[in-house]
């Protein structure tokens, strides 16, 4: 039975909120030798447009010495028995599928059927980078998604703001030859990810960036339970910053604290008051009351 795409999503999701780490190819006749790669794998997604050094896996049904996998070369064609040359790159898998069929078909096989899948995905990348198990550069599958690319890169860490940004790619979009050309910037709310809420699983392009950014943080110290650093993943006010302190102890004072704040370069010490917006970077202190 086939998964649904629920299903599929809802594995893919499981992985990255469940998941948290530690911290020129040869112009021959015959098809290519099988590739070893880790990224190997046969993708037969009809709407994806090939590229050079992608290598397709190619069947006809019935000549099993015209399947096999064939590279994609830098001049964007791909050679084939008995036909020839092949234009590969820039045509969808669709495409590819309907320029193998007619030529067969013209001569050589009586209506040939044919399948082009993808075997590796190599000439389109993606960019992710920041707080990331594994940062770098990741071949682009087809349809990738942001929860499957960030599986792929071994989650977002422990350090990591509720948020990551997609950096778009200009040139997916058509604008390559404007290097002024402005890339849109999308972000993206992981917790609604955690709750369930998939509206922004974008489908990725390539050149794409995923920017995944560390996390604020402000430090509460002073006669609080739990003193120390404390991520912020939004704004908040004094009186939620000492209740993920844990709340006051004991010699606690909700009349006395104070913030240390960077302003222009100087620390400034501030009366708070529990209503009181806190920033990145402050420091909340709780002194000890009087009696």
């Amino acid at each position: 039975m086939r998964d649904s795409p629920i299903t599929s999503s809802a594995l893919m999701l499981a992985v990255v909120i469940m998941f948290q780490p530690v911290c020129a190819s040869p112009a021959h006749s015959q098809p290519a030798a099988a590739d070893t790669d880790s990224r190997s794998v046969s993708v037969p997604a009809p709407d994806y447009t090939a590229g050079p050094q992608d290598v397709l896996e190619i069947t006809v049904f019935g000549e099993g010495e015209m399947s096999g996998k064939f590279p994609i070369e830098l001049d964007g064609t791909f050679n084939f028995p008995l036909i020839g040359r092949v234009q590969g790159g820039g045509l969808t898998l669709r495409a590819i599928e309907r320029e193998l069929h007619d030529r067969l078909a013209d001569g050589y096989l009586q209506n040939p059927q044919v399948s082009v899948a993808v075997g590796q995905f190599r000439s389109q990348r993606i960019f992710i980078v920041g707080e990331v198990g594994r940062p770098g550069t990741y071949p682009l599958t087809a349809k990738m998604t942001l929860i499957e690319a960030l599986a792929t890169a071994g989650s977002t860490s422990s350090t990591a703001a509720g948020h990551v940004l997609i950096i778009k790619s200009s040139r997916a979009a058509g604008d390559a030859s404007d290097p002024r050309a402005a890339s849109e910037v999308q972000q993206v709310d992981l917790a609604a990810f955690r709750a369930g809420l998939l509206a922004d699983n974008v489908v990725l392009r390539d050149g794409d960036v995923i920017l995944v950014p560390r996390a604020e943080s402000i430090y509460v110290l002073g006669q609080v339970k739990s003193p120390g650093a404390i991520t912020l993943e939004k704004d908040i006010t004094v009186m939620q910053a000492l209740a993920l302190a844990g709340g006051l102890a004991e010699r606690g004072s909700q009349t006395r604290i104070r913030i240390f704040r960077l302003i222009n370069g100087k620390k400034v010490e501030l009366k708070a008051n529990l209503d009181d917006p806190v920033r990145a970077g402050d420091t909340v202190m709780v002194l000890e009351r009087f009696f």
